[in-house]
């Protein structure tokens, strides 16, 4: 005679569960340890010197003096943060993550500094 004895239990395979993220530390923000690093990996690829004529509207991003306008008039944080009346940056990507976003919006508030 064979008995099968089934011992269920909680399983979470969901990966966010398994490997959480760690917390986004969005306070202290600087244009060059910060900022730089996140506009480098989603946004030169179009908005830079060499590309934006071509795949940038003409928006550049790659300095500080180019970044600083758009920081200062709302218009960053409207495309990343995919608002109301503006272009949903980065165009035909997924939306920047949170933590990203939270970063941006920090630098932004604290007054833009080239720090």
């Amino acid at each position: 005679m064979i008995i099968i004895i089934s011992i269920s239990g909680c399983y979470y395979n969901k990966e966010e569960i398994l490997y959480p993220s760690p917390p986004c530390n969005d306070t202290g923000s600087t244009y060059s340890t910060t900022i730089v690093p996140i506009l480098s990996t989603n946004c030169y690829k179009c908005h830079s010197t060499a590309n934006s004529a071509v795949n940038g509207s003409g928006v550049v991003l790659d300095s500080y003096n180019a970044l600083k306008p758009y920081a200062t008039n709302g218009i960053l944080l409207g495309v990343i943060n995919h608002a109301s009346g503006y272009a949903k940056m980065p165009k035909d990507a997924a939306k920047l993550q949170d933590c990203e976003i939270a970063k941006l919006t920090d630098w932004v508030n604290k007054g833009a500094q080239n720090n």
